[in-house]
This record gives C-alpha cells, sequence and structure tokens, in this order.
C-alpha cells in the first residue's frame, strides 16, 4: 500500500437451468466474464452498464481514472509469531495471485499501487491468534493492496479494519491452499465523508474452507465485489454479510461465486437495514456453476429490512447453471418493513415501542453476528447497531 508502513504487535432445488436472468439454449456459450490487468481494457462507465447501474458515479468519479495518490494510509498489525506480515512491491508476483481485476476501479488500482501488504500462513501452521490490521486513511486520493496467503494444511483468522477518512481505490487478494482454513472479516467503518471501492477475490484450494465475512456500516459510498474462485474439489466456501446504512448512505456489495470444480460447496447469507433519507444499499449476488461443477451444492440469501421512509434496498440475485449434476442449488431475496405482529407480541407484553424495535433488529442480525465467532467484533457490531438505531429515536 502505497505510503504505509506496517508496525507489527505481538500479542434449493438440482437441475440444469438458469435464475435471475433470460435462459440460452443447450450448448449456447456463455460471454466469459472480463477480466484484466489493463486499465484500457475497461471503458469509462457512465451509469449505464449493468455493473454500474446502481452506482452514482459522481460521487467516486476520481477514482476512474488514474491518479497520484496525495492520501496517507496508516497500517497497524498485530499478528501471533507465526505469522509473517511484509510489504512487497506493486509489481511482486504475488500481486494477481489470486485476483484479476473485473473492472476499472480494480484495474487502476492494481496497476498504480507502489506497495502491497503480505500476511503469510506457512505450510501446516495453525495460527495461535486472530491477525488484526487495522487501514487508517488520512484523507486525500489513495490505492491499496492486500493479499493473504496462506500455505496448504495451514489455519488462519484475519480481521481487516478500515477506519478514517479517505477515497481509496483498493484490491485484496485470499489463497488458500489445500486442506488450508482461513476466515477473513472485513470491516468498513469509516467516518461518514469516506469512498472505498475495493475488489476481493478468493481462490480455495482442493478440501480447503473459506469464511469471508463483510460488515459495511460507516463511509459516504462503498462499493465492495468479492469473488470466489475453487482450484480443486471438495472445497467449502460461505460469505456473510452485514450492513446498515443511513441517510445519504451508498452501501453497495457485488458478490461473484464461480463453481468450476466438482464437489463444491458454497453459501451466502447477507442481511441489511437501512433509515433515513436517501439510504441506498444494493446487493447483488451472482453464483455460476459451469459443466465442470458437478455435485455442487450452493445457496444465497439476501434480506433488507426498511426502518423508515425515503430508503431504498435494491438485491438482485442469479444463479446460471451449466450442468445438470448438482446437488442442490437455490437463492432468495427479499425486503420489507418490521414484522408488525412481531411488534404487536412485545408490546402486549409491556415492551416499549423502542425497546420493541431494538429487539426485532437485533434478531434480524443475529443469524449473521453469531457466525462471526470472533468475541471482540461480534461485540463491536452489536454496540454499533445500537448506535444506528439510537439516531432515529428507534
Amino acid at each position: 500500500m502505497a505510503d504505509a508502513t506496517p508496525t507489527l504487535k505481538t500479542g434449493p432445488s438440482p437441475g440444469a437451468g438458469s435464475h435471475g436472468g433470460p435462459a440460452r439454449p443447450p450448448g449456447d456459450a456463455r460471454p466469459e466474464r472480463r477480466t484484466s490487468r489493463d486499465p484500457d481494457s475497461f471503458p469509462l462507465p457512465h451509469g449505464r452498464e449493468e455493473d454500474w447501474r446502481f452506482t452514482p458515479l459522481a460521487r467516486m468519479r476520481a477514482l476512474l481514472e488514474p491518479f497520484t495518490p496525495d492520501g496517507k494510509l496508516v497500517i497497524e498489525v498485530q499478528a501471533p509469531p507465526e505469522v509473517e506480515v511484509r510489504q512487497v512491491d506493486g509489481t511482486d508476483s504475488l500481486v494477481g495471485c489470486a485476483l484479476i481485476p473485473a473492472d476499472r476501479v480494480s484495474a487502476l488500482a492494481m496497476a498504480n499501487v507502489d506497495q502491497a501488504l503480505v500476511v503469510s500462513v506457512p505450510r501446516n501452521t495453525a495460527a495461535s491468534a486472530v491477525t488484526f490490521l487495522t487501514i487508517r486513511g488520512e484523507l486525500g486520493l489513495a490505492y491499496g493492496h492486500v493479499v493473504i496467503d496462506v500455505a496448504e494444511g495451514a489455519e488462519a483468522v484475519v480481521v481487516i479494519d478500515h477506519v478514517g477518512s479517505t477515497t481509496l481505490a483498493a484490491n485484496a487478494e485470499f489463497r488458500v491452499g489445500d486442506a488450508a482454513s482461513l476466515t477473513v472479516v472485513s470491516l468498513q467503518d469509516w467516518e461518514p465523508d469516506a469512498v472505498h471501492v475495493e475488489a476481493q477475490a478468493a481462490l480455495v484450494g482442493r478440501d480447503a474452507t473459506f469464511r469471508h465475512i463483510l460488515v459495511s456500516l460507516g463511509g459516504d459510498l462503498v462499493r465492495i465485489a468479492p469473488t470466489v474462485r475453487f482450484s480443486g474439489p471438495g472445497a467449502d466456501a460461505e460469505l456473510l454479510g452485514l450492513y446498515f446504512a443511513d441517510a445519504g448512505q451508498h452501501l453497495e456489495h457485488r458478490l461473484f461465486v464461480e463453481h468450476g470444480q466438482p464437489h463444491c460447496r458454497s453459501r451466502v447469507t447477507y442481511k441489511g437495514a437501512l433509515q433515513g433519507q436517501d439510504a441506498h444499499t444494493v446487493w447483488i449476488g451472482d453464483v455460476l456453476i459451469r459443466p465442470a461443477g458437478e455435485q455442487t451444492d450452493t445457496y444465497e440469501l439476501n434480506r433488507n429490512l426498511v426502518l423508515t421512509d425515503g430508503a431504498r434496498a435494491d438485491s438482485v440475485p442469479n444463479l446460471e447453471i451449466e450442468t445438470g449434476e448438482v446437488t442442490g442449488a437455490g437463492h432468495a431475496s427479499a425486503t420489507g418493513r418490521f414484522d408488525d405482529e412481531q411488534l404487536f407480541y412485545l408490546r402486549a407484553r409491556g415492551i416499549r415501542p423502542d425497546e420493541a424495535r431494538r429487539l426485532v433488529v437485533r434478531g434480524f442480525f443475529a443469524q449473521v453476528i453469531s457466525q462471526i465467532r470472533i468475541p471482540e467484533v461480534e461485540e463491536r457490531l452489536l454496540a454499533a447497531i445500537e448506535d444506528e438505531l439510537g439516531r432515529v429515536g428507534a
């Protein structure tokens, strides 16, 4: 990362078909998802393109062209002794080991970043504690890049915490070796004026386990695009997400899971809440099962809870299957307001209206928070939800 010096502190139903889009005749070739490290491969978006139609481009215009970084990212690292943390040049072979950019901002960030932060776990090593990376923005424009490389048979949990104020174009890569296990928590807890656009990609090896937890709370505009690909059979990926948008905030998450290996499993569960005028969330969930992805088991779920008038949630699940030999595949999406029956039940038992609403929201998010299994993070999220609810006198 540019201008960043890490400080180390030890301590469903099966079958072939297409969901979410028009079906093609059998044997009709699917257009490949465009990927390239060359920014010129991606034209300047105008907002009419499918990948950008929900994004307020005017609020992130500075990231769509090359820029000279004038901001600063300060990185603090707390890692156990088994985990190596170092910086490498942006031209290092590890940059691009799991991610090939699929949009203009990602390609610009990879082409222009000076340094990348690399977190490595050696073969057959289990990290004895959680690794915490705190990335603090200090105004201005910045490029960023993080690589987490977990070798064969290794295990690690890494929390990436984004705080402060900046306009950031970034990439994050997660390479999970055969029979390895990696849990990544990406927290977006920026100041209200921050802009953060990032591609995150995982390459998951044979019989490996990958858990990705994405939490977006702060910032003016946050757009994160997680991608998962499998490099061997028998792998398992779980993607969890939680987001809470206030007035004027735009929080966008665009997921792509590609099943190109047999006997792999993926689960996607994202939940979001919105409150305030012009609060806007976007969730796009794309799952592609290629012909080689036989015996795939996949399901994606998105739920949105609208707390006030003037807020908008867009949710688009897509499932495309190119083989008839799947174990299970499905998706679900819903957006709605409070369940009046739940509120009536609680109020009938003497619970005040404001407390009843808090209980409903806590219950709504409980499915995601309980699966994080990192006490410090869970406690922080519960406190953040309480703070969000207090802003409108819920």
